[in-house]
């Protein structure tokens, strides 16, 4: 499967954005993820959902202030993120794994498909 990520931009600080990562196929049965990678860091797990069901799995640093939806129509999956900060900026991934098991969720290296990455920038 290949992964399309877009919808990175430029915005304040408790500003808001929604990136969408579009799979070239059905996606349904993948553990689709958001990532992110900050300069100097290692790339770190954001949100899921795994295989194909419907509860969301999110990082503590984002839990409340991001969502992770999809829309199986359109092979597409979100991230709305609100209430931005500067700590959030980074460039975003999505992934996507076939096999994985849940407790691999946030293991980047279990997956086996990556989008290019939508660069996010807050500023203070």
């Amino acid at each position: 499967v290949q992964l399309q990520a877009s919808g990175g931009g430029l915005v304040q600080a408790g500003g808001s954005l929604r990136l969408s990562c579009a799979a070239s196929g059905p996606s349904s049965r993948y553990t689709i993820a958001w990532f992110r990678q900050a300069p100097g860091k290692e790339r770190e797990f954001v949100s899921a959902f795994f295989r194909s069901g419907t509860r969301p799995y999110y990082a503590d640093s984002v839990k409340g202030r991001f969502t992770i939806s999809r829309d199986n129509a359109k092979n597409t999956v979100y991230l709305q993120m609100s209430s931005l900060r500067p700590e959030d900026t980074a460039v975003y991934y999505c992934a996507a794994g076939l096999n994985l098991i849940l407790s691999s969720l946030r293991t980047h290296d279990q997956y086996d498909y990556w989008g290019q990455g939508t660069q996010v920038t807050v500023s203070s």
